[in-house]
């Protein structure tokens, strides 16, 4: 269903620019003819179809519940380097503190994602593309936090803290810090 529903949007976008960038232009050139050419009217159709498409596999996706309960991604987080929120490691001592160490990402999608987003809106549930993009942008933030701290030669990162802003659009920046430490055996 994601596949098609990506080829719904590539559609859509090469649509709509032929119909930006091609059409408008034609017509402001050619505005005394009233025949439309074939290729603009094919433009016109693959992007009400491309909306259509995706439009449908997100309702179907939305009644056949196929939302998974794990983040989707293809980052793994890097665990040479333990990451925990609290102030201490429970049962280890720190041994020395080596300074703040952080990452950070700003992470966008492509606009036939944001149009598959646009459709969920109205018809609600989670925007599982939001979603998989905060969680790519997350894990490759961390991931440079701990490459970071592991150059530093820590053991852990005390008091991880995530941060998040919207930059435009749909584009986000994730900010991830904390302390890194040396740890006693």
């Amino acid at each position: 269903m994601k596949v098609i529903r990506q080829i719904g949007s590539v559609v859509f976008v090469a649509a709509l620019l032929t119909v930006i960038f091609a059409g408008i232009p034609w017509h402001v050139m050619a505005a005394r003819d009233p025949e439309v050419p074939w290729w603009l009217r094919i433009a016109v159709f693959c992007l009400l179809g491309g909306i259509l498409v995706v439009l449908v596999t997100v309702v179907i996706e939305q009644w056949g519940k196929i939302t998974s309960k794990q983040v989707p991604g293809d980052i793994a987080l890097d665990d040479r380097v333990l990451l925990i929120n609290s102030a201490q490691v429970p049962g280890r001592q720190t041994r020395e503190i080596l300074g703040l160490v952080h990452g950070h990402t700003v992470f966008a999608i492509w606009v036939g994602k944001d149009l598959s987003a646009i459709i969920r809106l109205f018809l609600g549930g989670e925007l599982t593309e939001y979603t998989e993009m905060m969680g790519k942008a997350r894990t490759l933030a961390a991931n440079r936090m701990v490459e970071q701290a592991a150059q530093m030669g820590a053991d852990a990162v005390i008091n991880v803290r995530y941060m998040t802003t919207s930059v435009v659009g749909s584009a986000a920046e994730l900010l991830v810090y904390g302390t890194a430490v040396k740890l006693s055996e």
